[in-house]
Parts: structure tokens; C-alpha cells; sequence
């Protein structure tokens, strides 16, 4: 080899690095594409939706402007509703009348997309939000329609859609404050109740974290539980307003019951905590019934119960029904009260094993200490409807129901 030559590796390619190209974004040209498809249809979603399967368009860079020309027809003008230039098909869900059968096979369609085209479902996400966070932008029925469609597309079990979409866009303080939200809110229980259950609707409002919160829809002058009540009942959604004044009812009992239970566990005055019962039942319209099965719950969950020692556990419960006898006698003020208060000792002392002897001798010193009527007693004995433990908690209370019988035979 002379000087001059250089040396070459025989047979090895030389690779040269690829720039990496960007091709120009080009939406409005895609946004035509899908409206000519829509037109050569004649809207006929079966046929477009085979059509969308087969057309050569980059579906995953242009997602969000598909759904635009699904909702509205053609292209938006970014961060907004408006129409943008370009081809418009009058088949879109805005454009057609605001019915569920007429809006349904918009979203069987959308669904059957979204099953061969799942990377979509996140541009759904991004033009639902959109449009949701924009509902001023759209007319009255425009809105009813997004709602009967979102409504429809929670009913189908649209692939992949969370709650969580829908619901946090809403909560825009403009939209709440003009009472758009609440229409549009209204119009989706409507709807999507037609074929659900309540508890259908309660599991979609868990998951998109509003159960606990449906006043926030409500602008702030109508948001109350009277102006929820006063709302849903207007509007046929009776079913909704009684959850929601159970949930409330379930609340006010349990803020009682947490109060109570720090003042027995600080052995507070009885008169302290009567007025505290009181006040409680006078601000949460509580029922009577419900007072009494409080009070024993708290009274016996702040016993100190051994594990073993059954002498103890009987000298624990006791003790605590002649402490606490004065407030139990003030808000068990009738036979009715007192029967479910003995229907109530029942039902503890068959669920918790270490109670299950202690019954006959609870019943006496809530006897003692005239919490129990004679009468009462004698009536669960003789005509007692909770079978749950009822033949074992009857013989082991009759030596008692003897004795005063024996009693009301000498007077």
C-alpha cells in the first residue's frame, strides 16, 4: 500500500444520522377530511364510523379536533367554542334536537370509535373538559344537549371516561354563580336515572369526589339543604332529596354522638350533658327514637370491658346504668321509647359475646333505676318481635318476670 492510499473497511456501511423531520401541523386540513366524511354519509354514524376505520388520517395527532367536528360540527377556534374557518357537516351533537333517543347513537358511535381507537379517549377527556369549563359560550338548549350526551355516555359506560372529567370542570365559580351548573347538573340526573338506579348515580358521584360535595353545584344563595330539597323535588328527582336528608341525617347523629362520647369519657356533669342532648335534638330535629339508641351506644362503647373476667364486664355495664340512669330516664320518656331501648339492649347483647349472659341482669337495673317499665318488661316477655336471640334471652329472663309477677300479684 503506498503512502498515498487510505485505507477503506471493505463492505461496512457508513450511517449517517436522521434529522428528525416535523411534518407541519395541518388540523384544519384534517377537520375537513372528517366533515367530507360525515357529508358523504349523510350522517349516517354506522356508515361514517366505518369510513373513520378506514381513512388515512392521523387520528392520534389530531384527536382533539375529531371530537371538536363530533360535538360541533367542524373545527373550534383554540380555547374556545366559536367555529373556526373551514367545512362544517350539520350532523353533530349540537346540531341535533335535544332528546336522549336522538343524541343515543352519538355516543354508541363514540363508543364504538373509542373501541378501535383507544389512545382517543384522552382527547375526549381534553374536549369534554374544554367545552364543560366553557358552558357560557353555549346556548341554553346547547348545554342540554352536552348534558343528555354526558348522561348518555356515563350510562353506556363509555370507555375509559372518569367522572372526575365532568364534575371538577363544572365547579367554575362563574358558572356555579349564574346557575348554569346547576342546570346542566340537573339535566344529567335527569337523564342518566332514566336507566340507572340511585346507586348507580351515587357510584359515578363517589368516583368523580362530589358525593359529599352536590351543594357546590348550587349557586351560593339556593346552596342549603332546604334549597337542595326545594330544587330536586321541583324537578321529579324526589328519590335524590332523600338521600341526601338521610346523608344529612346521618351526619348530625354522628357529630352528636362524637360530642356525647367526649363528655362521658370526661365524666361531665349530668346536667351538662342533658342541655348538650338537648340542644342537639332542638337544632337537628332529631327523632326520639334515635336519641335513645345514641345514648346507649355511647353509654355502653364507654364502658371498659375485660377480655376475660365476666364478673367485671356485669360490675362495668351496671355501674355505668346507674351512673347514667338520669339521663337515659329524661329522653326515655314513654313505653314506646322504652321498649325500643330494651329491643336496643337485645340486639347489643346478641352481637358481642361477652354481653350475651349479661342481658337479664342489665334489664333489672335499667328496672332499678326506672328507665324500665314493669309494663314494658312484661310486654317484651310476652310479645317480643326480634327473634334475634330471643328464646335464650327469654329463659334466662324469666326467674326476673316471675318475681314481678309474684309482685303484682300481692299489691
Amino acid at each position: 500500500m503506498s503512502s498515498k492510499e487510505r485505507p477503506t473497511l471493505g463492505g461496512t456501511r457508513i450511517k449517517t444520522r436522521k434529522r428528525n423531520i416535523a411534518a407541519p401541523l395541518d388540523p384544519a386540513a384534517f377537520a375537513d377530511a372528517v366533515v367530507q366524511i360525515y357529508l358523504d354519509n349523510a350522517g349516517d354514524l354506522e356508515l361514517v364510523a366505518k369510513s373513520i376505520e378506514s381513512a388515512d388520517l392521523n387520528f392520534s395527532r389530531y384527536g382533539d379536533t375529531f371530537f371538536e367536528v363530533v360535538f360541533t360540527g367542524g373545527r373550534t377556534q383554540p380555547g374556545t367554542t366559536k367555529p373556526d374557518e373551514g367545512e362544517r357537516h350539520p350532523y353533530s351533537i349540537i346540531d341535533c334536537e335535544p332528546t336522549r333517543e336522538i343524541i343515543l347513537p352519538s355516543v354508541i358511535y363514540t363508543q364504538k370509535i373509542l373501541r378501535r381507537k383507544p389512545f382517543l379517549i384522552k382527547n375526549l377527556e381534553n374536549v369534554m373538559r374544554r367545552f364543560l369549563q366553557s358552558l357560557e359560550l353555549f346556548e341554553e338548549n346547547e348545554r342540554k344537549k352536552l348534558a343528555i350526551f354526558t348522561a348518555l355516555a356515563f350510562s353506556q359506560k363509555l370507555s375509559g371516561l372518569p367522572p372526575e372529567t365532568v364534575f371538577q370542570p363544572l365547579l367554575k365559580d362563574n358558572l356555579v354563580a349564574k346557575g348554569i351548573v346547576l342546570s346542566f347538573i340537573t339535566d344529567f340526573f335527569k337523564v342518566y336515572l332514566v336507566d340507572n338506579s340511585l346507586d348507580d348515580l351515587i357510584s359515578i358521584l363517589k368516583r368523580g369526589k362530589m358525593e359529599e360535595n352536590l351543594l357546590d353545584f348550587f349557586p351560593s344563595a339556593k346552596r342549603s339543604p332546604e334549597g337542595f330539597s326545594e330544587h330536586f323535588s321541583k324537578e321529579g328527582l324526589r328519590p335524590l332529596v332523600e338521600y341526601n336528608e338521610k346523608k344529612i341525617f346521618e351526619v348530625k347523629l354522628k357529630e352528636m354522638k362524637s360530642a356525647l362520647t367526649t363528655q362521658i369519657a370526661e365524666e361531665a356533669e349530668m346536667s351538662e350533658v342533658i342541655d348538650t342532648v338537648k340542644q342537639r335534638v332542638k337544632d337537628a330535629m332529631l327523632p326520639d327514637i334515635e336519641i335513645v339508641r345514641i345514648l346507649w351506644d355511647v353509654l355502653m362503647d364507654a364502658v371498659q370491658w375485660s377480655g376475660k373476667n365476666q364478673q367485671q364486664n356485669a360490675n362495668s355495664a351496671l355501674r355505668q346504668v346507674k351512673t347514667w340512669a338520669e339521663l337515659l330516664n329524661t329522653f326515655c320518656t314513654n313505653g314506646k321509647l322504652e321498649l325500643d331501648l330494651l329491643y336496643k339492649v337485645q340486639m347489643q347483647c346478641y352481637e358481642d359475646a361477652k354481653l350475651m349472659k349479661l342481658f337479664p341482669e342489665i334489664v333489672r337495673s335499667l328496672y332499678e333505676q326506672d328507665v324500665l317499665a314493669e309494663d314494658t318488661i312484661l310486654h317484651w316477655f310476652r310479645k317480643g318481635t326480634n327473634p334475634k336471640g330471643r328464646q335464650t334471652f327469654v329463659k334466662a329472663l324469666e326467674p326476673f318476670v316471675n318475681w314481678l309477677e309474684e309482685a303484682e300479684e300481692e299489691e
